[in-house]
């Protein structure tokens, strides 16, 4: 893997580690808390997460709107343990899939179904900026809804 493939990874490598630290430290019953409604409950909130790095990339291979429903209505995760073997199995998809890329596979343009360009290396940075806003939608949410600060450092 290139340098800079591989800082990104570094990176995505501490996201990763904070949701699963995050995911240890609440309660299966906290996962149905839904602070605002028509928003995302935390489990919702969590599923998208471990979905995020192999979604994501399915996005980046080009698959179609319809694709993608399919393969988010064909996703059941549940329980904790379910959400953060999803996270673990996706994130180590993405990371194995980028380790194969040749520099020029990584300059390729790819298109999302919904009209944006951007090339492989552009989305894995999209996917690192897509982890981090949801990571830290997950803690705010916690801490300012819940009360429940989980105590953890979010970067090193």
């Amino acid at each position: 893997m290139n340098t800079y493939c591989q800082s990104v990874f570094n990176q995505m490598n501490v996201l990763i580690k904070t949701v699963l630290t995050i995911i240890d430290k609440i309660e299966e019953s906290d996962l149905e808390k839904r602070p605002t409604e028509n928003k995302h409950s935390i489990g919702e909130l969590l599923k998208h997460i471990a979905l995020i790095c192999e979604a994501d990339l399915f996005i980046a291979d080009e698959k179609t709107s319809d694709e993608m429903n399919e393969y988010y209505s064909n996703k059941v995760i549940g329980s904790k343990d379910e959400m953060k073997e999803e996270l673990i199995s996706n994130y180590n998809l993405l990371k194995e899939r980028y380790k194969a890329y040749t520099d020029k596979e990584l300059f390729q343009k790819k298109t999302a179904y919904w009209g944006v360009t951007y090339t492989r290396y552009e989305w894995l940075l999209e996917i690192l900026a897509h982890l981090s806003h949801h990571r830290g939608q997950l803690h705010a949410i916690l801490v300012h809804s819940y009360k429940q600060d989980p105590n953890i450092h979010l970067f090193e």
